[in-house]
């Protein structure tokens, strides 16, 4: 089974493509970022080594961990940052490494795990990848993507302002892939890409 990386800014089409490649036989993908909010829902490992850290404040009315409230307290500083990766980032790759046994053995084919960290996060095993893509897309698409999901204009640039320097780090097995334009082009590129390199 190979296991592919799907890595980019917010807005560059990573979840769509993966949802898109997966509609192949014996292709699946997982979320990265659904498996951190799994770390800390209630009873989640995160959940009480986040509260620790960051008070009780980042909790809703019904005990939750209220996801913009943990951001605005993780992003005030970069140690906060730090600290909040250092907590949830490993407990999501043990998810992973869990996700990847339980794949090979169901005979998946290709394994997609797609989130926008995993080349920039310290935390991240890498070695667990065969390859990562990294999607490639201009700024003003990549609003454009993120107005049109539904976003409103003050959360799109925190969110672009937030990830401005976030690019792909000199890794043989990171692949450059052009995002812009439709699903089924980029799927098309990735697919190409994929079959000059092994895969399927």
């Amino acid at each position: 089974m190979k296991v592919i990386g799907i890595a980019g800014p917010s807005g560059s089409g990573k979840s769509t493509l993966a949802r898109h490649l997966a509609t192949e036989p014996g292709v699946a993908y997982l979320d990265a970022d659904a498996l951190a909010w799994a770390t800390y829902a209630p009873g989640g490992p995160a959940y009480f080594p986040l509260v620790a850290r960051f008070g009780e404040d980042i909790l809703a009315e019904d005990g939750t961990v209220d996801r913009a409230r943990l951001a605005r307290a993780a992003f005030a500083t970069p140690q906060a940052k730090a600290d909040l990766e250092a907590i949830v980032h490993p407990r999501v790759m043990d998810e992973v490494r869990r996700a990847i046994e339980r794949h090979r053995d169901a005979g998946t084919r290709i394994l997609l795990v797609e989130g926008a960290l995993l080349l920039s996060s310290p935390h991240v095993d890498r070695s667990l990848f065969d390859a990562v893509l990294w999607l490639e897309v201009p700024a003003e698409e990549r609003r454009a993507r993120l107005l049109s999901s539904g976003l409103d204009r003050r959360a799109v640039v925190r969110r672009l302002r937030a990830q401005r320097d976030l690019v792909p780090p000199c890794d043989p097995r990171v692949q450059i892939v052009d995002g812009r334009g439709e699903p089924e082009e980029v799927a098309q590129r990735v697919a190409e890409l994929l079959r000059a390199g092994g895969g399927p």
